[in-house]
């Protein structure tokens, strides 16, 4: 916790911080790429229903599609984001695709279990009305709320 309060300034030229703009438009970047898979293996995964799960009405089968697709959005995203930002490129491709990528706050490359800290910190983000995304607008070095959680930056390249 003492690295949340933590104002020092990171060592060496970690202080080239990605603005929150870039970081809006790199996930949304991320969230164009993912929509596809997504929906497509929602709907795949919601055509073929096992026999335990007969819905009999629309709004059954609404339901049940809903659940699935969420259950599939969810283990989507969380691989894409966990597996991309502990990668050797410490980025998603709308990182990549706008030169940023993710570190600790002392310039190491993320851990697959930090890069999912940072992940369920980006729920948090987003429950709180947004605030915790808009967080990167005015914090020093323009972290957001789920980069406090995971003690990480993103930095332009």
């Amino acid at each position: 916790m003492d690295n949340l309060l933590n104002a020092e300034t990171p060592p060496g030229n970690l202080t080239n911080y990605a603005g929150f703009w870039r970081r809006a438009a790199a996930l949304f970047i991320d969230m164009l790429i993912l929509s596809v898979p997504v929906y497509f293996l929602a709907t795949w995964f919601s055509d073929n229903p096992t026999p335990e799960i007969n819905p009999t009405t629309t709004e059954a089968i609404e339901y049940q599609y809903f659940n699935i697709y969420n259950a599939t959005s969810f283990l989507i995203n969380w691989l894409y984001f966990s597996l991309f930002e502990s990668s050797a490129k410490q980025a998603t491709l709308g990182k990549q695709a706008m030169n940023l990528y993710v570190c600790r706050i002392d310039g190491s490359r993320l851990t697959f279990l930090r890069a999912t800290l940072r992940y369920f910190g980006k729920i948090v983000s987003g429950i709180t009305l947004l605030i915790g995304y808009i967080m990167a607008a005015f914090t020093e070095r323009k972290q957001a709320l789920h980069d406090l959680i995971a003690d990480t930056l993103v930095l332009r390249k």
